[in-house]
């Protein structure tokens, strides 16, 4: 009975978390999607010789150049601070003591995964934001003269 109890843990955060975090996801954009098409249905019963196409466009609008690239920063730096403060979690705790060395070296290992992740993050903002400077003002100026 002891060991069960000893691996609910893992379990919750190995199976069950993933499962459930994928049906929110899953069942937000049905949710979505069922908005988007009620309110179509009730555009065309108004209005039937409505086009189509612009009303889709104004329901569901593409992400501009910027709030994807600004997305990749939150992500980063989200990341980068986990990852530095399970390192610090770490390094106090290997300085204290008190925890077992393959607990340890799994908190220096996430807290480098993260680190690394977020850097990489980082590194991809960075890069887009000198790559796609051009795209991000022609993108501004559209927006300005639909305005």
């Amino acid at each position: 009975m002891h060991d069960f109890i000893s691996i609910l843990p893992a379990l919750a955060c190995g199976c069950v978390l993933p499962i459930v975090v994928v049906w929110l996801a899953i069942r937000s954009e049905m949710n979505k999607t069922n908005q988007r098409t009620q309110i179509v249905l009730a555009a065309i019963e108004k209005n039937p010789d409505m086009d189509l196409e612009e009303l889709m466009t104004k329901i569901s609008p593409k992400k501009l150049l910027k709030e994807k690239l600004l997305s990749k920063l939150q992500t980063g730096n989200i990341t980068t601070f986990l990852g530095i403060g399970f390192l610090i979690c770490a390094i106090y705790v290997d300085l204290v003591g008190g925890m077992n060395s393959n607990d340890l070296r799994m908190l220096y290992l996430a807290g480098a995964i993260l680190l690394s992740v977020g850097i990489a993050f980082l590194i991809s903002y960075s890069k887009g934001k000198k790559m796609l400077a051009k795209e991000m003002e022609a993108e501004q100026a559209k927006l300005l003269e639909q305005s």
